[in-house]
């Protein structure tokens, strides 16, 4: 690599992830781009509106798991009983393979707590009911604190109402405060915007691409038009309606439609049901009509969502910042010194897609790590060859989206027209701009 290159490319690399003002382009490269965005904004729009739920469809409820209603609890008193007394003696604890006590041995011969709870919401505010938590449970209540119970209306009385989580609120409404503060304070504006367009984005997930799921429509035709909805959202109002951010939505809309056919073509041959945990067959029991693999391939494409608007607009940045530092560069040269970046990024982000994979099904891996089963057995068997193709799959439009979202910019910039009208170019600007313009002019003396 040259040295100037060399300067073009570590000015370029630094400036990447800033996605600055982009320079201003012709009218006539507008038109074209709008020609392009302008219909498939129209037919997202259209599918919106047909797709649109209207909420989730009703249900009878059937008062098991996730389906049973729940309320607002304190806990108002914790004593100390003999756990035989309330019937809640611990079973024999086995003997671990080296002849060690298994854990949960120790808290053998020590007190129950008994917890006197207070519905404090819902129709029955007030009633009080008595819990008993064992020595080896893993939580434990104070007085004061608040938890959320299930209501089991066909229960007997004594039995309907019961603890299932802490009320975990406060320090979510705390730690949401932390974040939008650092995002506000070191973004400022664009930081703003990013927390509209992130309010936005969970917006269309809850109000139409969960419901309109749950309503029956074809999960992948909600996700792609939702997902394009949230990428048009969050990209246009966090970098602003620009050439350069076409771009960037032109390169993620061509690397989702990708992620799209691969995940298609490798759920259907890898013979994957999607049904892996009690969590989805219960959402397909209450809802029949849902198309489970389709909610597989719609989870895939909007996992990759995120990930994929940080590196096209990356991508799409160092080409015009390539371009304004060398104005003579061609396409072929903007392409190659942009890939330049390109495939440092590649690298680092690839790494993080799958370490995020791996971290959400860390207690599968562990699960399996312990099996007897070749490795062969466990990464062929469906729980696993879902998370191993979901990851693949993202990975591989990821990959992809570099160099498509890189051709992309370098031939946009590279056939812009100079000059507002396609006539006579603008002065450059900036002090870098002024060299140049003085430059010329001394040429021309």
């Amino acid at each position: 690599m040259s040295p100037p290159e060399h300067r073009h490319h570590t000015d370029a690399h630094s400036h990447s992830h800033s996605h600055g003002p982009a320079a201003p382009v012709s009218r006539h490269l507008r038109k074209v781009i709008a020609a392009v965005l302008i219909p498939f904004a129209a037919a997202v729009a259209v599918g919106l509106i047909v797709l649109w739920p209207g909420g989730a469809p009703p249900h009878k409820p059937s008062g098991v798991g996730f389906d049973q209603p729940t309320e607002q609890a304190g806990v108002i008193k914790v004593e100390e009983v003999d756990c035989a007394k309330v019937h809640a003696e611990q079973q024999p604890q086995p003997t671990s393979p080296t002849g060690q006590p298994a854990p949960g041995g120790a808290a053998k011969g020590k007190p129950c707590e008994q917890d006197t709870i207070k519905v404090t919401t819902g129709p029955n505010a007030g009633r009080t009911f008595r819990t008993v938590v064992t020595p080896d449970a893993l939580r434990h209540y104070t007085t004061g604190q608040t938890v959320v119970v299930s209501y089991s209306p066909k229960a007997p009385k004594e039995l309907q109402y019961s603890v299932t989580d802490v009320d975990r609120t406060v320090p979510m409404w705390v730690l949401a405060a932390i974040f939008a503060a650092a995002v506000v304070i070191v973004g400022r504006l664009r930081g703003v915007l990013a927390l509209v367009a992130l309010a936005a984005s969970f917006g269309v997930l809850t109000l139409f691409i969960l419901p309109a799921v749950l309503q029956g429509s074809d999960p992948l035709l909600v996700a792609v038009i939702g997902g394009s909805a949230i990428m048009l959202i969050a990209l246009y109002m966090c970098h602003g309606l620009t050439a350069r951010t076409s771009v960037a939505v032109l390169g993620t809309l061509a690397s989702l439609l990708l992620i799209g056919l691969l995940g298609s073509v490798f759920i259907n041959w890898a013979l994957l049901t999607g049904n892996t945990d009690d969590t989805t067959g219960l959402v397909h029991g209450l809802y029949p009509n849902i198309e489970i693999r389709g909610l597989l391939l719609a989870g895939i494409i909007i996992g990759s969502l995120g990930v994929l608007d940080d590196v096209t607009v990356t991508q799409t940045a160092a080409v015009w910042e390539l371009k304004d530092a060398d104005p003579s560069a061609g396409w072929r040269k903007l392409y190659g010194a942009a890939m330049r970046i390109g495939r440092d990024h590649i690298a680092s982000v690839v790494n993080t897609l799958v370490m995020a994979y791996a971290g959400a099904a860390l207690p599968l891996l562990l699960l399996f790590s312990i099996a007897q089963s070749s490795v062969g057995t466990v990464a062929t068997s469906e729980v696993v060859a879902e998370e191993i193709i979901r990851t693949l799959v993202g990975s591989i439009g990821l990959v992809a989206s570099v160099p498509v979202t890189t051709l992309l910019a370098a031939l946009v910039v590279s056939a812009d027209r100079p000059g507002p009208d396609g006539g006579t170019p603008a002065p450059p600007t900036g002090a870098r701009g002024g060299r140049r313009a003085a430059h010329g002019r001394r040429r021309k003396r």
